[in-house]
This record gives structure tokens, C-alpha cells and sequence, in this order.
């Protein structure tokens, strides 16, 4: 339980690190962080909780999310001459002080639900919230169409271990439902950033107000 709830902050505090990160490298590079500790979460909530069906959640969350769609953002990355993400939408510092404020906000939120469940929700049911709310707000305040993918991939990352915790596991027919259309994602949105690439030159989501006002 202590080592679920250890794993719980360090995901938390791994996705403060996303929200101020501004190298898309290191970006990708938590990201991979975060699915080996969520990884780990699940095998600890699988060895509590005597959920054999766990482990297998676990070796696919290992293959896609540290593996696999890490090695093609990188590839993905290289091929488009990406290195920072300098242009934010809202300045770092006070992303951040957002950031503080959804924690709290999703804290109290998660507070009359998690009475109802058992002893690993009261204790991670915030922290799942969080996760997905700061991952919100990094999809919103980011200019770069690659950094707001790593967004999205965050915040799945925050539903499974709310599913994993408050739900321990969802079926796996589920679970490899929902990681092969992820990858399917990534693929068909690495496509997308190439379109853009050769069409203006720049991977800045403004471009594609501009088109549409055209």
C-alpha cells in the first residue's frame, strides 16, 4: 500500500516536470518515466491485491508506453528537426502556479468519492485526477501539435491508474482495445505532422487557424 501510494507521487511530481519542461526530447523522455512508474504501480496493486490480470496490464503498459511510443516520438521528433517548445501559451512559472491549483481542486474533488472505495482509492483517487487535469493544462498551454500528443498520452496515463487503483483493472479485452487504438493514434497523428510540416513548414497549431479562416 505505502509503495503504491510512494508510486502515486512520484507520477504527480513527474507530470509537474512535464508541465515545465520546454525541451520536446526531454519531454518524451518522462513521459517513458511515467509509464515505467505506472507499470510499477499496477504490478504493486496486482501483488496487494492478489490480481493476477494486473501483470498483464503491466507488460502492455511497459511495451507501448516506454518502449514503443516513446522510441516512435523520438523518431518522429529527429525526422522533423524538433527540439524545444519554446512558444507556450501561458508563461511556465505561471502554468505551474495552475498546476498547484488543480492538484488542490482535484484533492477536494476526490475526496467524497474515494470515501466509497477502497483503501488504495482513498489514497490515490486525487492523485489519478490530478494527473489528468495538469495534463489538460499542458495540452491547452502548449503551441507545438507533438507537444500536445505527449499531453494526450499523459492524461491516458492518469485514466489508467485511476482504472488501475479505484477500479483495480479493467478487463483486458478493454485494456488491449484501448492501447491499440493509442498507437493507431500516434501513428495516423504522426502522419498528420508531416502533412503539416511540408505543407507550412512549422508544427505551430496557429497555422491551422490561419487555413481555417482562409
Amino acid at each position: 500500500m505505502q509503495l503504491v501510494e510512494l508510486l502515486a507521487s512520484v507520477m504527480l511530481l513527474l507530470s509537474f516536470a512535464m508541465l515545465a519542461q520546454r525541451r520536446i526530447a526531454s519531454l518524451v523522455n518522462l513521459f517513458a518515466l511515467q509509464g515505467a512508474v505506472l507499470a510499477a504501480s499496477t504490478v504493486a496493486v496486482a501483488a496487494s491485491a492478489g490480481l493476477h490480470h494486473l501483470y498483464y496490464s503491466a507488460s502492455l503498459t511497459l511495451t507501448l508506453k516506454v518502449l514503443l511510443l516513446p522510441w516512435f516520438l523520438r523518431r518522429l521528433i529527429v525526422r522533423l528537426g524538433l527540439q524545444w517548445d519554446t512558444e507556450t501559451l501561458v508563461a511556465i512559472p505561471l502554468q505551474m502556479l495552475a498546476g498547484l491549483g488543480l492538484v488542490i481542486f482535484a484533492f477536494g474533488l476526490a475526496q467524497p468519492i474515494s470515501r466509497f472505495g477502497h483503501e488504495i482509492t482513498r489514497e490515490t483517487l486525487g492523485i489519478a485526477i490530478a494527473m489528468v487535469l495538469l495534463s489538460l493544462l499542458m495540452m491547452i498551454g502548449r503551441r507545438k501539435a507533438v507537444s500536445q500528443v505527449i499531453g494526450f498520452l499523459a492524461l491516458e496515463n492518469g485514466l489508467v491508474f485511476a482504472a488501475t487503483t479505484a477500479t483495480q483493472g479493467m478487463p483486458m479485452v478493454v485494456e488491449f482495445g484501448i492501447a491499440l487504438d493509442v498507437l493507431v493514434g500516434a501513428v495516423i497523428l504522426g502522419v498528420f505532422f508531416f502533412q503539416i510540416r511540408e505543407q507550412f513548414d512549422s508544427l505551430e497549431l496557429r497555422h491551422l487557424e490561419t487555413l481555417r479562416e482562409e
